[in-house]
């Protein structure tokens, strides 16, 4: 039987494994695809962002003493970073699907391993100590199979630990599918990969439980307090949105005209406050395991 779904964010397909010129790094050679990230409009919002993954990493054991950790979705690697300053003895890694997150990363940081590769194929060449998932998972498919191989990718006493936003049934993703499938820009976006529900609590329990012990899953309802223009699309421009940009982006009026119109809307539905300042809700889904 399938696990039962719960509110969140899921994408389909592959994203972007091929790279030139990223001094530093390894290239994986997995298939290329459309979706492009922008590492300066995700890292507009660095601070409301990095609140979870420092959550994350606040939960991890104290005893550990990791020599080999993968952050799986590094992103511009500044988790990686940080997680060779804590265990400096350790041999860390970074991949992600993005040769543009990666060029910023390896400039970072020289002392990690960066990998350019898809997490969905991801296999490490020796056991993991520990392997760090912030906001990354919710893009790979089939968490029924991917959560137990890569449980099972640990060392005896090793750790996963792992933050998903829950986004899928939210205010901002809801506008963001129905303006995506009106206007002239639908037929472009039709069939384009979005994110998809998460599997309930619950379920990641039993998917972990068969190789891990000391289960920690809990969820967060952050709260974040966003400024500037249209805040709530410049937040989702460096996130939910890149599927649909990268689709329109050879029509520059017709990405414009979609973004105007999903503007529009995500001003009425998070109006400004006396102060200026936007408020966006944001649950987000955490698990930290040890293997047995």
């Amino acid at each position: 039987m399938e696990p039962e779904v719960l509110s969140s964010s899921l994408r389909g397909g592959t994203i972007l494994t091929v790279a030139k010129g990223v001094s530093g790094m390894t290239d994986t050679s997995r298939p290329q695809s459309r979706t492009r990230w922008d590492p300066s409009q995700y890292q507009r919002f660095e601070a409301e962002r990095d609140r979870a993954a420092q959550d994350l990493l606040a939960r991890l054991p104290a005893d550990m003493n990791p020599r080999e950790i993968w952050d799986l979705g590094c992103g511009a690697g500044q988790h990686a970073i940080q997680l060779k300053r804590s265990h400096p003895e350790a041999a860390v890694h970074g991949l992600d699907s993005s040769a543009a997150m990666l060029d910023r990363a390896s400039a970072a940081g020289p002392d990690v391993d960066w990998r350019l590769g898809d997490l969905a194929q991801w296999r490490p060449e020796v056991p993991a100590d520990l392997i760090f998932a912030n906001a990354s998972l919710q893009w790979v498919p089939e968490h029924a199979a991917l959560v137990p191989r890569l449980a099972q990718s640990l060392a005896p006493g090793g750790v996963i630990a792992v933050q998903m936003p829950m986004a899928h049934e939210s205010l901002q993703h809801t506008l963001m599918r129905d303006v995506g499938g009106q206007g002239p820009w639908a037929d472009c976006l039709t069939g384009v990969g979005t994110i998809r529900p998460l599997l309930s609590p619950e379920a990641y329990y039993d998917l972990l439980a068969r190789d891990c012990a000391d289960i920690d899953i809990w969820s967060t309802r952050y709260l974040h307090v966003l400024r500037g223009p249209d805040p709530v699309l410049e937040w989702m421009k460096g996130t939910a949105l890149r599927p649909y940009l990268s689709a329109l982006q050879d029509d520059a009026a017709t990405s414009a005209a979609f973004l105007s119109a999903l503007g529009a809307r995500l001003a009425e539905a998070f109006p400004a406050c006396p102060d200026g300042a936007t408020l966006l809700p944001f649950p987000r889904l955490f698990l930290v395991a040890r293997r047995r």
